[in-house]
């Protein structure tokens, strides 16, 4: 569970439940009809855009951004580190018993690889092209979630437009001023909260959610080329630690 972005949506959400709860009530600011044009139009213009496909796969993506189960880079390097070691001393048909210990499919992938005795070239082209394939999918679901955050206030605004079109032609009417004015604004409100409390935010956690998961797969690429290479897993380690920040790096032969 990702608590900051739990953290986040009640907090936003809750403080403007409470400067609405201590200005008026909260049945002010429900109004179905414009709910239906912002949900409609939104979710309408997005399909427009995007095939059924993408968008469907998006919004699986879309749960990372809620579960996310982070493994620190320094204890993947230190995985990467004692398979150097054990390939090194036993050789690499070793590794096949260390990939059933790993969760991390691209690692277990990269290991029965080694032990099968794939060439080196190979073995780092078929991961590059998995970590592309995987890039491709990560900037098509937060790309989404983007373009849901550029239409929502677009609608909103075509939901004002509809408002005071209605309120200019019932001018005569004094009593149906207040509801076509109601529609005109909520629909902005409504647009705007979306777009910015859900669909931005979540695009940028999906952009970095997608940074973290590309410098693991990184990571495994020029671990497995080290181990393949036969080198010492003192040099592989200082190597993978270039991927990291000074303060994140943490030598496991000086504990």
């Amino acid at each position: 569970m990702d608590v900051s972005t739990i953290l986040g949506i009640v907090a936003a959400f809750g403080l403007m439940l409470l400067a609405i709860m201590s200005g008026s009530g909260l049945m002010v600011f429900i109004e179905p009809q414009s709910i239906m044009i912002v949900a409609g139009g939104t979710f309408g213009a997005l399909l427009v855009h995007y095939p059924f496909k993408e968008v469907f796969r998006a919004f699986s993506v879309a749960q990372k951004t809620f579960f996310f189960k982070e493994q620190p880079p320094t204890q993947l390097i230190g995985q990467l580190t004692e398979f150097a070691g054990k390939a090194r001393k036993e050789g690499l048909l070793s590794l096949q018993s260390m990939a059933k210990k790993v969760e991390d499919p691209f690692l277990v992938k990269g290991l029965q690889m080694a032990a099968d005795g794939h060439e080196p070239e190979a073995l780092e082209r078929m991961m590059i092209r998995e970590i592309d394939y995987i890039r491709e999918r990560h900037e098509s679901g937060a790309e989404i979630f983007a373009s849901l955050g550029i239409y929502a206030p677009a609608i909103g605004m075509v939901g004002t437009l509809i408002g005071l079109v209605q309120m200019l032609q019932t001018m005569d009417d004094p009593s149906s001023i207040g509801p076509a004015m109601a529609i005109a604004l909520l629909t902005t409100f409504y647009g705007s909260v979306a777009a910015n409390v859900l669909f931005l935010p979540m695009s940028g956690k999906l952009k970095t959610r997608s940074q973290y998961e590309l410098l693991k797969k990184e990571l495994i690429v020029e671990g497995m080329n080290s181990i393949l290479a036969g080198e010492n897993p003192r040099v592989m380690e200082q190597k993978l630690h270039a991927y990291l920040q000074p303060k994140d790096r943490q030598s496991v032969f000086k504990k």
